[in-house]
């Protein structure tokens, strides 16, 4: 919020406060200086300082809340505030409004006046000034006076033209209500947009008119103009969850809402509103005002929250004295003191040592419990002032089991030439598993993602247009899949991309692209880090069909049959559609499993590597094709005995020899000892009993 320091100065003296210190001052008590700059009006330069306060201080966005704020911080006496010498005259019309059950969580006061001979719009001078030195353009109508006393105040106030709503209810008298909407109905606000208000919208209503969306805007039929010789001002304290609801349904967001979306009270409310009606009778002298409407919903009693001394001092700690230099606690009566800077009524036990203090309705909703007005004492004494010494911690902290797997999972990757990317969670994706948001801000991120990889694939696309051809990377992130109107899981996986480049050996070949089989052995050499038994099955996962090739996609298996995700190529289509390689491999893994499987195979039995030679035996075959390699993997394993360590896929072939519905596999067994060396007739006889295993179990020829 902009704030011009002569205008602050009017509030509270500042005249002996040089510009730093009360920068400081206003920052160390939680009012940040963003920027100070120089503006000029009416050839003067005027010094205005940008303030920013923390979200929990509604009670400060104005200038007589940053005003109060600087007299509690430096100790300052606030200048007079008496904005009325003569009392008005008005007649009081009480009316229930809404229902006080319905309405006690939607709003707690409801006041409406109407000011009527108003025959000079003229904006005066110093107001005009005071709008430009808080970078508001003054457009000299009653917008102005609108726009002032919401700097001044904090309060939102609605103007109307009161002959229009005259003549629309057809009566000079009209009654006011709020309400919410019964049936829809479409609305036109003062911006000329036409909103449809369903019956989740409060709208205030003249004889069941309506004449604005409940503390957001009001009626185009309604509103006032140059020519406008009476007002309806109506001021309300709304609920702030209320009205952003009403501001996220409806899409449009005004300096009334923004104003009760960060939280109103009633505090000063009629305060404000004599203000304003006493600025208008400055240039209408005969203003005549009347009452029209009020109503209030019983607001929260007063809280009352005790201090003790000895939690204050266990809290914020010593302070250094500046002249002995050396470490004292604060006095009691400095903390009594803070608190009359502060206006608290409060009581003190000498005996006890603990203040009853009385909060305040301004402060009601950010001081709910004794550690707040521990932080009100520190904040007025100081934060710089209280000796910082670190704790003497004993126990240190020590890495979770998620966070180590989450770490040297992130170390293989990085090890394998991935670099980690971050993307945002919301995506613009329409189809019949996204899970989209009733109202998104922007339509780029109008749904939750049910995977990473369509992200991932844009990536790679925009690099490649970028000239970079080279991208490989992963990601962790959050997915979402389910139907919204039933249920919704969320889970966390990890995903990446990587191939599409053409690898050199030496500067005279042509590179080549990462194969099918290069891409599956850098997955399955990841999981052999972990000491996962992992098994791979043709994918019959949905949601991947039209990401990944439809027969370069297979599914990863844990030993129960548990699926960990999903390997693939990217289907040529969606290559083709983003300009990019056809010979890029995809992954997406669930997390979750690979953390739980990771804690139940922690303990890794480790055994020395075999000095003893290799034996290698090759099988060919054909097979039917529905046989798969891990199936047949499996099958030798399980029959075989200890010094078959290993089985690797060397080659399948289809073509114009062998059948359509089969396929040839040439398979490698891998034979090793730890105790001796092996003799190969012992290994023939092993291969030549698997040999026919496998003749008897697929039916099928068996080749050595």
């Amino acid at each position: 919020m902009y704030t011009s320091l002569d205008w602050l100065n009017e509030l509270v003296s500042l005249n002996s406060i040089q510009l730093e210190d009360l920068i400081d001052k206003l920052t160390l008590g939680g009012f940040e200086v963003e920027e100070t700059l120089k503006i000029e009006v009416n050839k003067q330069n005027r010094m205005v300082l940008d303030i920013s306060a923390t979200a929990n201080r509604a009670d400060s966005l104005s200038i007589k809340g940053i005003a109060k704020e600087i007299t509690a911080l430096l100790d300052k006496p606030a200048c007079s505030t008496d904005y009325i010498n003569k009392p008005f005259k008005h007649q009081r019309k009480i009316i229930d409004v809404i229902n006080k059950k319905e309405s006690a969580s939607e709003y707690s006061t409801f006041v409406a006046v109407t000011v009527e001979n108003l025959d000079d719009f003229t904006i005066p001078k110093w107001l005009t000034e005071k709008l430009v030195c808080s970078k508001v353009e003054p457009l000299n109508n009653l917008l102005d006076f609108q726009n002032y006393i919401l700097l001044e105040t904090g309060y939102p106030f609605e103007f109307y033209d009161l002959e229009k709503i005259q003549t629309l209810t057809q009566t000079p008298e009209f009654d006011l209500t709020l309400k919410a909407v019964q049936t829809p109905i479409d609305f036109i606000g003062n911006n000329n947009v036409t909103y449809n208000l369903n019956s989740d919208i409060l709208v205030v209503e003249a004889n069941n008119y309506p004449i604005s969306i409940g503390g957001i805007l009001p009626n185009q039929e309604v509103a006032y103009s140059n020519d406008t010789k009476s007002l309806l001002i109506e001021g309300s304290i709304f609920s702030s969850k209320k009205i952003r609801q009403q501001s996220r349904a409806l899409g449009v967001r005004t300096d009334r809402s923004a104003r009760y979306e960060k939280g109103l009270n009633n505090s000063y409310f009629i305060e404000s509103l004599i203000r304003l009606i006493t600025l208008l009778k400055l240039t209408n002298p005969e203003l005549t005002c009347k009452i029209h409407t009020t109503s209030e919903v019983k607001q929260v009693d007063n809280i009352t929250l005790s201090l003790n001394y000895k939690n204050v001092i266990e809290i914020l700690g010593p302070v250094r004295d500046h002249l002995t230099g050396t470490s004292v606690n604060i006095l009691p009566n400095q903390i009594t003191e803070y608190l009359k800077r502060l206006d608290f009524e409060f009581v003190f036990n000498e005996n006890t040592q603990i203040w009853l203090v009385k909060i305040p309705k301004a402060r009601i909703d950010d001081l709910e419990r004794e550690i707040d007005l521990i932080e009100e004492v520190g904040r007025l004494h100081g934060f710089n002032n209280f000796i910082t010494n670190l704790p003497n911690v004993s126990n240190i902290g020590k890495e979770d089991s998620s966070y180590q797997i989450r770490k040297k999972l992130t170390n293989c990757f990085i090890n394998e030439g991935l670099n980690e990317l971050i993307q945002y969670s919301l995506v613009n994706e329409k189809n019949s598993t996204t899970i989209p948001l009733i109202n998104p801000l922007i339509t780029d991120c109008s749904t939750l993602r049910t995977s990473l990889l369509p992200n991932l694939i844009k990536i790679v696309s925009d690099n490649v247009k970028q000239g970079n051809e080279t991208l490989e990377g992963f990601e962790y992130g959050h997915v979402f899949e389910g139907n919204i109107k039933t249920t919704y899981n969320e889970k966390e996986v990890v995903a990446g991309v990587f191939g599409g480049m053409k690898n050199k050996q030496n500067w005279d070949k042509v590179g080549e692209p990462l194969s099918w089989f290069e891409g599956k052995g850098r997955i399955s050499e990841l999981f052999n880090k972990f000491n996962f038994e992992v098994s791979w099955k043709q994918s019959t996962l949905n949601k991947y069909q039209t990401l990944l090739h439809p027969y370069r996609t297979a599914e990863l298996l844990l030993a129960d049959d548990q699926c960990l995700g999903v390997f693939g190529q990217i289907n040529p289509v969606i290559a083709k559609k983003n300009n990019i390689s056809t010979d890029i491999f995809l992954f997406e893994f669930n997390l979750d499993i690979i953390k739980t499987e990771y804690l139940d195979r922690k303990l890794a039995l480790y055994q020395p590597y075999s000095t003893y030679p290799k034996i290698t035996k090759d099988l060919s075959f054909v097979v039917d094709r529905t046989v798969s390699f891990n199936e047949i993997q499996t099958t030798l394993l399980e029959n075989s005995n200890e010094y078959l360590n290993k089985i690797e896929l060397l080659d399948e072939y289809r073509g114009d020899s062998i059948p359509e519905n089969q396929t040839s596999l040439c398979i490698q067994l891998i034979f090793q000892s730890s105790q001796k060396t092996l003799v190969t007739k012992e290994i023939e006889k092993i291969v030549k009993d698997l040999q026919l295993l496998l003749e008897t179990e697929y039916q099928i020829d068996v080749r050595v």
